[in-house]
Order: C-alpha cells, then sequence, then structure tokens
C-alpha cells in the first residue's frame, strides 16, 4: 500500500543521468512513499525514465519554486519532502520523520547535509547546515513541511533561485524550523566543476545581492551563466 505520509517532489529539468537514481534511493529508504517528478519541460529522457519508474511526472513552467509548487499540488501526502535530484536521502529518514511528526508542533524541518566529496571546506560547510540561519539553510538539505502549513504560506515563491531561502524566510516568522540530526548526500558537482571556493564566493555574492533586493531572474541568469563559463 502506499505511504500517504509522505509525498517526495523532485523539480528536474533535463536530467536523465541523475533521476533514475534518485528514485532508486528514495524506494530504497521508503518503497511506498509517494514519489513526484516535477519536469520543467525537458528535453532529454528525464520523463520517460521517470514513467518507466512508475513514479508521477508533473509538468510545469520551467523554475525551481513553480515546479514544486506544481508537485505540491498534486501531492497526496500529509508531509511534503522538497528533494533535490542530486540529493540522497539517509537510510532512517522516514523512520525518524515519522516520529518527528508525530507531535502536532512540528511543522517544518530541513536535514543536515554532507557533500558526496571529501574536502575540509565542504566539511565545514555541511557542519554548519545544524544551525538555522538564512545562510545555512538551503533546499539541498531537504525541506519537509507538513503539506496544510506548506498551503498556508501560499507555497514557493514562483522563483528559479532562492525560492528555498524566502519560503524558510516566511516559514520562521511562524514556526521554528527543525534541525533533523541525520546528515543527506548531496552532489558537489557544482564545486568541483567551478572550483570549491570560486563557487562558494559567487553563491555568498548572489545570497548577498538577493538580500539586498536585487531581481531574482537577473541572479538566475548569473547563476547559470556562471556554470557555463568553466
Amino acid at each position: 500500500m502506499p505511504d500517504q505520509q509522505f509525498s517526495v517532489i523532485i523539480p528536474v529539468l533535463n536530467e536523465s543521468l541523475r533521476i533514475e537514481n534518485c528514485i532508486k534511493n528514495i524506494r530504497a529508504v521508503n518503497p511506498n512513499a509517494e514519489i513526484i517528478i516535477s519536469d520543467g519541460g525537458s528535453k532529454d529522457s528525464t520523463v520517460e525514465i521517470g514513467q518507466a519508474q512508475n513514479v508521477t511526472v508533473c509538468p510545469s513552467p520551467p523554475g525551481r519554486g513553480t515546479q514544486c509548487n506544481a508537485g505540491a499540488r498534486q501531492a497526496k501526502g500529509d508531509i511534503l519532502i522538497f528533494q533535490h535530484v542530486d540529493t540522497q536521502l539517509p537510510k532512517a529518514a522516514f523512520a525518524f520523520l515519522r516520529d518527528k511528526f508525530a507531535d502536532e508542533n512540528v511543522l517544518a524541518g530541513t536535514f543536515r547535509m554532507r557533500f558526496d566529496e571529501k574536502h575540509w571546506f565542504l566539511d565545514i560547510c555541511g557542519f554548519c547546515t545544524r544551525y538555522d540561519s538564512i545562510f545555512t539553510r538551503f533546499g539541498d538539505q531537504c525541506i519537509v513541511v507538513r503539506k496544510n502549513f506548506f498551503e498556508k504560506l501560499g507555497g514557493f515563491p514562483d522563483w528559479p533561485l532562492f525560492e528555498d531561502v524566502e519560503f524558510l524566510r516566511r516559514a520562521r516568522r511562524k514556526t521554528r524550523i527543525w534541525s533533523f540530526p541525520l546528515e543527506v548526500t548531496t552532489s558537489a558537482r557544482r564545486f568541483t566543476k567551478n572550483g570549491i571556493f570560486r563557487q562558494q564566493l559567487f553563491n555568498s555574492f548572489l545570497l548577498v545581492r538577493y538580500l539586498s533586493g536585487c531581481d531574482v531572474q537577473y541572479l538566475a541568469e548569473r547563476y547559470r551563466k556562471f556554470g557555463k563559463k568553466s
């Protein structure tokens, strides 16, 4: 029987190389969780792979916030898990979440994070994710939230970048954002491709620009082009 308590929503765009492994990881941890792929118009075989894996494929306009919202609208679970395609859940994730969310006062939280590459600076970045601040909590840690609370907040902003930061800012005004004492593993592919310190400095620069009121669409374009230059 499907585990209708949980819906895992994965926003994707041209992720044929990673989507199957992502689905298999979720099913290895919880074979009954609802999995929704929210596709932003992939031109590769991402959708076909998802369909072959018998998950729900939800078409959406592109943009991570928009795609997450589209997936959430189709979700049947009481608890939504927003997972990036290059992030893997720990084995005890669902058992822990069942126990944690048995407390009705728990509305939202994120896991701690580690990267799949060993480097002292990445280890420090991962360690900092146990603390709740605008500089240490992001979507690649998996945002977990009660669906009714998610809907009360109006979901994610329809942004292509920093939708996770803005959602958590709104949530903090209403509730505590829990730090779950388990680690997800996320890909360091951008760091290894562009240079660890160079990528982190650029990420920090964009975040400061966002906090100072810069247009998110412009920042998203800068982010996209930065990856292509390397």
